[in-house]
């Protein structure tokens, strides 16, 4: 009998893309997009992409997320969450949000053996 327990990998190691980026004025959208359906799938079946976890990933309250969606035609996982401020405004500091996605970068996905 194959005892072999779960490993684990970085979300990093297993997406071809993690982005974030300007949705307007008031908003930066994220996108985690993977090349083959299997990772895909396998990284939504682990559960560490939910609604709940990215608030919590990103430090932000649940009803900043406007959006969130898995879009299995691109692989892709995608969510949108309301700025602190304004781009661009007084004191913000990533105009384009294009700085936002590094706290994903070292989620640990769990995988079966």
């Amino acid at each position: 009998m194959n005892t072999a327990p779960n490993t684990r990998r970085k979300l990093s190691d297993l997406a071809k893309t993690i982005r974030s980026k300007n949705a307007g004025t008031d908003k930066i959208t994220f996108d985690i997009i993977f090349r083959e359906s299997a990772t895909y799938e396998m990284v939504k079946r682990a559960g560490v992409l939910t609604p709940d976890s990215v608030c919590r990933i990103l430090n932000v309250a649940r009803d900043r997320l406007t959006d969130f969606v898995e879009y299995d035609p691109a692989y892709a996982i995608k969510f949108t969450i309301l700025r602190r401020q304004p781009s661009g405004s007084a004191g913000d500091g990533d105009i384009f949000g294009a700085q936002q996605y590094a706290p994903f970068l070292d989620v640990e996905v769990g995988l079966s053996a």
